[in-house]
């Protein structure tokens, strides 16, 4: 048994690498996942599209008079995906399995539709519900044209006064949005205008060069028509305040946001391929196809091919996995753990089921990240805070037992900090202070007068014992596993340490309150230009910025709120600030580089093994479930799988 692990350890690692070579080829080779429209499509292969085709349950429902014909429902110009394999089937019910509401970004993902859209590769930004987009010279005017005679799964119609509606009633509503997204402070201030029903403009007062990157991770509308109803400004106070008591909420936006939760809110009008049908604190959460979707393969057959997403309620990531060996799940990446590799592929044949092995753009695969703003214990938050004690414990951490105990040795042991390919990589910034030294970390920590007591473990000079506790989620890697590990590493060097396992909206909520010392995660969307609006890892951006969360607050709030960073965590903000609003491209790259080597400098962040393919790398796909590409690449910033299209996966029948 133990040399069949090995021998399927030793092929995931020539697939890693196969992988690595067919990606660039595909990126080379330019495939296109999906064209903006019907005459783009035309004009790039020579091949028409004359008719449409739908879901025999839509015929159905249209022979009943219940749906208008397809032509009907599409918009005038639909986009054109491109199946992976070939022309799928209709029909079907996806099975998944997910962790509950709080993993809301599974159904988010697998529906990933915003205005524009990351291709498959990442390495271009592509038209998806606006068709197309104009952005001026000097980066201050954008102008998106939509698709006459889309639709909303309610089939109502989709019209620039939704994306006027999610801008000044929505992201303008400082009830709704009290503080303003960084898109629309990078460009000072934002105004919109509508230029006819299927075409509107935003004009910053600034340059905004990033904008249209911003435009691939927000939807930028909403169904108008519907949320209207629970919006003070086309509600009477008296009307909405009665409705709001009624359902249950104590303020108008409170209301609002539940109905507008399209997890939440079966009734909400979506523009996604799927659309609920209850509500997911259901055992089995079902989805089920948008009959109003605006996208056809290259055959004319509207999309998606599949009927149903069943979304089964399980406890933890090993009951993921459990279904999975079960041969219960049809397409599943999210919560499938590396180190369950081997029992996948020795169960692939009785489970009727192939192990897909994708990139990922994570530059750790477990990150330690100290929280800068730690001050429930102050003695230990300036410890916290002091760099040479990240250090020690940086050089207190065996990474190549790590790397063989809980990533089948696949992980390349280095510091937290962008993948190879980025162009703001530098080796020094992965093999910073990442040797394993257990001496020189007690050096350091005696340098730091924190003596050994008769129990082995530090005490500060006023008796206070060192001690830290690493929070973690057990979600999409070993991190339980690795923390302790870890533990054992700092303990070894006198350092008292606690893990505790937590759930994941816990976990976020202690992260926002500044309550934790240190956490575990992934260090995702590690390349570039992705990071850049993805800066999460890197410097304190939001309130869930683990390595100064309340400073993140009092940058997204311009000093309104949180708490001020100090010396190079301020200085990567600033150099943040600069990089995004600069409309010199080479300066940008400059600037990006210079926070990741404050980033190697700082040790905010400790790396532990990274480039291995354990966050949403591995997956599960039955064998008669096609169109999913063997290789591609997985990252946050591109929602995967919805880079890849799910709509056009199908069951071959």
């Amino acid at each position: 048994m133990k040399s069949i692990k090995i021998l399927l350890v030793v092929l995931l690692n020539a697939v890693i690498i196969l992988s690595s070579v067919h990606l660039t080829f595909s990126q080379q080779a330019g495939f296109i996942g999906q064209y903006p429209t019907i005459k783009e499509y035309q004009r790039a292969t020579g091949k028409r599209i004359t008719k449409f085709n739908e879901a025999p349950m839509l015929q159905e429902l249209v022979k009943q008079g219940k749906l208008p014909p397809v032509e009907k429902r599409l918009p005038e110009e639909p986009a054109i995906v491109v199946p992976v394999e070939r022309i799928g089937e209709y029909g079907g019910t996806w099975r998944r399995a997910w962790l509950g509401v709080a993993d809301s970004a599974g159904p988010s993902r697998i529906t990933y539709d915003p205005i524009l859209r990351w291709s498959n590769d990442g390495k271009r930004i592509e038209p998806n519900v606006a068709k197309g987009w104009n952005l001026s010279k000097d980066c201050k005017e954008l102008v998106l044209y939509l698709r006459k005679g889309m639709k909303w799964s309610d089939g109502e119609p989709f019209t620039a006064e939704d994306v006027i509606f999610w801008f000044e009633d929505v992201i303008l509503n400082k009830e709704l949005t009290p503080v303003l997204p960084t898109w629309v402070t990078a460009g000072g201030s934002a105004k919109i205008e509508k230029l006819d029903d299927y075409t509107v403009k935003f004009t910053f007062a600034k340059a905004n060069p990033l904008i249209l990157q911003w435009m691939t991770g927000i939807e930028a509308f909403l169904p108008k028509h519907y949320l209207k109803r629970f919006h003070t400004k086309y509600v009477s106070k008296t009307d909405l305040e009665a409705l709001t008591k009624k359902e249950g909420f104590q303020f108008w936006y409170q209301l609002f946001q539940n109905k507008n939760d399209w997890i939440s809110n079966p009734e909400r009008p979506t523009h996604k391929a799927w659309k609920p049908t209850n509500l997911p604190s259901a055992t089995l959460w079902m989805m089920e196809r948008n009959p109003f979707y605006w996208k056809v393969d290259t055959a004319g057959n509207q999309l998606p091919y599949i009927d149903r997403i069943a979304h089964t309620l399980v406890s933890d990531a090993e009951m993921v996995t459990m279904k999975a060996v079960a041969g219960e799940l049809d397409m599943q990446l999210r919560h499938i753990m590396i180190n369950n590799y081997p029992l996948l592929v020795e169960n692939a044949k009785k489970g009727n089921y192939r192990v897909i092995v994708w990139n990922t753009g994570d530059g750790s695969n477990c990150q330690i990240m100290f929280n800068q703003n730690y001050h429930e214990d102050e003695d230990i938050g300036n410890l916290i805070r002091n760099r040479d004690f990240r250090i020690a414990l940086s050089l207190a951490i065996n990474r190549d037992e790590i790397n063989q105990l809980c990533y089948l040795g696949l992980g390349v042991p280095r510091q937290a900090t962008v993948i190879p390919s980025c162009p703001t990589f530098e080796e020094k910034f992965a093999k910073a202070y990442i040797e394993y030294n257990p001496q020189k970390a007690n050096e350091i920590l005696d340098r730091l007068n924190l003596k050994k007591g008769k129990d082995g473990f530090r005490t500060l000079p006023n008796g206070k014992t060192v001690a830290l506790t690493i929070e973690v989620v057990p979600a999409f890697g070993p991190w339980v596993d690795a923390a302790e590990l870890i533990k054992k590493y700092w303990e070894a060097v006198g350092v008292k340490t606690a893990v505790q396992v937590q759930e994941r909206s816990l976990h976020y909520t202690r992260i926002r309150a500044g309550l934790q010392q240190v956490a575990i995660w992934n260090m995702d969307g590690a390349f570039y230009p992705q990071f850049l609006t993805y800066p999460y890892w890197f410097l304190p951006y939001g309130d869930v910025s683990r390595i100064a969360p309340l400073s993140g607050v009092w940058y997204q709030t311009g000093g309104k709120g949180g708490e001020e960073p100090k010396g190079d965590l301020k200085r990567a903000i600033q150099l943040y600030d600069e990089a995004i609003k600069t409309t010199n491209p080479a300066k940008r790259l400059s600037l990006a580089k210079e926070i990741i080597r404050l980033n190697s400098e700082n040790l905010w962040t400790i790396g532990t093994v990274g480039l291995a393919p354990a966050t949403m790398g591995i997956g599960v796909v039955k064998n008669n479930f096609r169109n999913v590409p063997e290789k591609a690449l997985s990252d946050v910033t591109l929602s995967s799988p919805g880079n890849t299209h799910p709509e056009q996966y199908f069951f071959e029948k």
